[in-house]
């Protein structure tokens, strides 16, 4: 049995995608700051039949990042695909004219070195086992390819991490590793047909089964 850990896991997208993959026989490690969340959405998947286990990390904590991801593999298998999709603070969402070098600390930490950190610590495992398995998807607001103004943050920090998702695409591909991006304009919504949790959990269960897509963008801002 493999695994999938979620980066950011709640309970909007998070649970969405957990339930998805569940249904097609992942366990799900759910992976955010909060220990006390994660074991009540934990609990609350598995009245759905979904094995879940939280492990709590701070993303801008590349030890601490590691660590859960190793936990994961430890306690539910292999991980064959990660997810990173934390929400980002809003003070990173800052004018541009407002915004000082300090300001892009967090953005950066936040948007690159926890990806980075993430990415080394569970490729060695997709490596073992064997190609087309393994997956990265990344989850991104507009502003990863289209900047804003009043969200300098994460519009830098964003444009990093949408490069060095690409850059992986690249590479990791030619190893049979999938990495995919979905960039979701706008918020998130269960009125929305295409923007709901459940039909954002089934694209990107398509973006790891289909193997053929980089970035899919859903709607604008």
């Amino acid at each position: 049995m493999t695994s999938i850990a979620i980066i950011g896991a709640g309970s909007g997208l998070g649970a969405a995608v957990a339930r998805r993959f569940g249904r097609e026989g992942f366990t799900v490690g759910l992976i955010s700051r909060n220990q006390g969340r994660l074991d009540a959405l934990a609990e609350e998947l598995s009245q759905d039949g979904v094995r879940a286990q939280g492990f709590a990390a701070d993303v801008r904590d590349p030890a601490s990042l590691t660590a859960a991801l190793r936990a994961v593999t430890d306690e539910l298998g292999p991980i064959e695909v990660l997810q990173y999709s934390p929400l980002p603070a809003k003070d990173f969402m800052r004018p541009v004219l407002e915004t000082t070098p300090e300001d892009l600390v967090g953005p950066i930490e936040f948007s690159i070195y926890g990806p980075v950190a993430a990415v080394h610590q569970v490729v060695p495992g997709m490596r073992f086992l064997g190609e087309d398995r393994g997956t990265i998807l990344f989850v991104n607001g507009g502003s990863a390819v289209k900047p804003g103004r009043a969200v300098t943050g994460t519009s830098v920090a964003f444009a990093g991490q949408a490069a060095y998702a690409e850059l992986l695409h690249e590479v990791l591909g030619e190893e049979g590793i999938h990495v995919s991006q979905l960039i979701i304009g706008g918020a998130i919504s269960e009125d929305d047909d295409e923007k709901s949790p459940a039909a954002l959990a089934d694209k990107l269960w398509d973006l790891h089964t289909e193997r053929d897509t980089f970035r899919f963008q859903i709607s604008a801002d």
